[in-house]
């Protein structure tokens, strides 16, 4: 499993130099500053490969950008508006020229006008870390009486919409304020960024979409793009919805096994593939992720390693982002899963047998809680994150191989 690690760019807090030192072998990124839509010229593809290869004192860093996360599909494809043919050019001609650069893994999400929601980027723990949190009632705080959707009452049952109501009262304004920011956070030097006023303005647009229509919609796509991943010798891998269930009236189609299994199948070829994140899919409490590791694996072109713990039975729920080794989700039998995907695909003579990983989020802790860097990427959560996932590595691969020899 190669241990890969997001990075933001030249404005990320956390470096190069720090990647290096955690030990990590390949660097996760995008050109975030590209507006959705546009191409990814071969120079700005070169740049940022330039910037991944050099540390601080402009010697090698030895490492290479292994996976793109992500080259955005933008809102007109989604719906099938405006320019979504002319975004479906540009998508394959950067496909293209990140093929020439050498990089073969790209990793994607559908997710409808927010990419990922949480309502507190920085919730304290008892331990003085911090964590992302996504709040049941302070969602529907936002969508109820911040954002007032049009219909959002229908989604919330009585009790839920009387817990909403007390929490409004005991917010302040600035405390609303900061809540709708972190439902619309961004990515750092992210081409675009959200108003309330662009949220309505997409869900209007998206108000009569079902979930048959928007997989119609991903199915299409995949249809166009992944004969020219075949070509190019390019893996694609859809992220999960983020939380995986249905949020502001949106419809999800990547939150579940039977998701996946479905656009499997409606375009079954290798090139289409997984990004199979714990963190996302654990959220929900029947997904069970080791066994989708086992029954999907062959699909599994990347792999995003964190824990949440849900505070609730039900399919949609308040959870926060916990250790790597803590939460709901069996992380070392889920590693061994993985493990055992490579065996199979290293026996089969597979040239993809190796699957990149990344510690996906992590705590602030220690210094991390000065620094500030990009919620939910700190340098040392991160470095914990990775050191316990790289214990189970080392404490299995020995009697997979045996087992498997």
């Amino acid at each position: 499993m190669q241990q890969t690690w997001r990075w933001f760019g030249p404005k990320d807090l956390v470096s190069i130099d720090d990647v290096v030192q955690a030990g990590a072998t390949g660097i996760v990124s995008a050109l975030h500053h590209v507006p959705t839509g546009a191409v990814w010229t071969p120079e700005a593809i070169a740049q940022r490969q330039a910037e991944v290869g050099q540390l601080s004192d402009g010697s090698p860093s030895g490492i290479g950008w292994d996976v793109v996360e992500s080259l955005p599909v933008s809102e007109d494809i989604k719906k099938q508006q405006g320019d979504w043919r002319a975004h479906i050019d540009a998508y394959r001609t950067s496909l293209r020229h990140l093929a020439d650069a050498g990089i073969e893994v790209i990793c994607y999400n559908f997710m409808p006008v927010l990419d990922w929601t949480r309502t507190d980027l920085a919730w304290r723990l008892r331990s003085g870390a911090t964590c992302m949190r996504f709040d049941l009632i302070d969602f529907a705080v936002f969508d109820l009486h911040v954002l007032q959707r049009p219909g959002a009452a229908e989604d919330y049952d009585d009790a839920l919409k009387d817990a909403a109501a007390r929490r409004l009262a005991e917010l302040s304004d600035a405390e609303k304020a900061a809540l709708a920011k972190n439902v619309v956070f961004g990515l750092p030097g992210s081409a675009e960024s959200f108003t309330l006023d662009d949220v309505r303005a997409h869900l209007a647009q998206y108000a009569a979409m079902t979930e048959d229509t928007l997989r119609g919609h991903l199915v299409d796509f995949l249809s166009e793009v992944i004969p020219t991943c075949e070509e190019l010798g390019l893996r694609m891998c859809c992220h999960p919805d983020d939380p995986p269930f249905p949020l502001l009236g949106l419809p999800r189609v990547m939150s579940t096994e039977a998701h996946y299994t479905k656009l499997m199948q409606a375009v079954d070829r290798p090139a289409n593939g997984i990004t199979l994140c714990s963190g996302s899919l654990g959220a929900r409490p029947d997904n069970d992720l080791p066994g989708m590791m086992e029954r999907l694996g062959d699909r599994v072109h990347f792999l995003h390693l964190r824990n949440v713990t849900r505070e609730g039975d039900g399919i949609r729920g308040s959870f926060y982002e916990a250790e790597h080794l803590g939460g709901d989700t069996d992380m070392v039998a889920l590693v061994e899963a993985a493990l055992r995907e490579e065996a199979r695909r290293r026996a089969a003579g597979r040239a993809d047998w190796s699957i990149p990983f990344r510690p996906d989020h992590g705590q602030d802790i220690l210094d991390d809680l000065g620094r500030r860097a990009q919620p939910g990427y700190p340098s040392i959560g991160r470095l914990k994150g990775l050191a316990e996932l790289r214990g189970i590595i080392a404490a299995l691969e020995p009697r997979i191989a045996r087992e498997t020899a």
